[in-house]
C-alpha cells in the first residue's frame, strides 16, 4: 500500500515553492500519495514565536544564496520576489476553499509560479485577478471563495492543527506522525516513504 505524504504549505514561502516543484519526482519514485494542506505561515509564526529568516539579515542573506544553490542543483526556476514578504491570507483561503476540487492543483501552481517565477505582487488584488485569469481560473469566484466562512474556517483549522502537531514554519511534511521541516529534507522524506 502506498504511503501518504502530507505537505503543509503557504505560497508565500520560497523554500516551500522549491519543495513543491520537487514533489512530483519524489512521488514518481516512491508511488506515495501527496496531500496538500494549505496553512497560513504568518499564523504559524505568530503561534510559535517564530519569524521569517529574512528578519535576521545574516540569515536572510545566507538563505538566499542557499536557495539559489538548491534551485540550480534541481533545475527549478527561482526568481526572488521583490515584494516578499507578502500577506498571503487571501491566497491561502482560496487554496483552502478549493482543496479536493479539480482546479486545486492549477491554482497552487499558478500562485507559486506568480510568486517565485513571475515576481508578481500577489498582495495586489488586480495582479492576483490577472494571474488567476491567465491560469484559466475565475478570479471573481475565487475571491468570493476566499471570503467564505468555510474557506476561512478550514485555513484556520489547518493552521491550528499544524501548530498542535509541532509545526513552526513551512514547508512542513508529515509521513504518518513523523514530522520533517524544510525543502532540504526531501531525501529523509523519501526514505520514510519507502519503509
Amino acid at each position: 500500500m502506498a504511503r501518504t505524504l502530507e505537505f503543509l504549505f503557504d505560497v508565500g514561502s520560497p523554500t516551500t515553492y522549491l519543495a513543491h516543484r520537487r514533489i512530483p519526482d519524489l512521488i514518481a519514485r516512491t508511488g506515495a500519495e501527496v496531500i496538500y494542506v494549505p496553512v497560513l505561515l504568518g499564523g504559524i509564526f505568530k503561534a510559535t514565536g517564530n519569524a521569517s529568516p529574512v528578519m535576521v539579515p545574516a540569515k536572510g542573506a545566507y538563505m538566499g544564496a542557499d536557495m539559489a544553490r538548491f534551485a540550480k542543483k534541481f533545475d527549478v526556476p527561482l526568481n526572488m520576489n521583490p515584494y516578499f514578504p507578502i500577506n498571503t491570507i487571501t491566497l491561502m483561503r482560496m487554496a483552502a476553499g478549493l482543496v479536493g476540487e479539480e482546479a486545486f492543483p492549477r491554482l497552487v501552481d499558478a500562485l507559486f509560479d506568480a510568486m517565485w517565477q513571475g515576481r508578481k505582487n500577489m498582495g495586489d488584488p488586480e495582479v492576483v485577478a490577472a494571474v488567476l485569469g491567465g491560469a484559466g481560473l475565475d478570479p471573481e469566484a475565487l475571491l468570493a471563495l476566499a471570503e467564505s466562512p468555510e474557506a476561512k474556517d478550514r485555513l484556520k483549522a489547518n493552521t491550528e492543527s499544524a501548530v498542535a502537531r509541532g509545526a513552526f514554519g513551512a514547508p512542513t511534511f508529515f509521513v504518518e506522525d513523523e514530522m520533517f521541516f524544510g525543502q532540504d529534507r526531501l531525501d529523509f522524506i523519501e526514505d520514510a516513504l519507502r519503509v
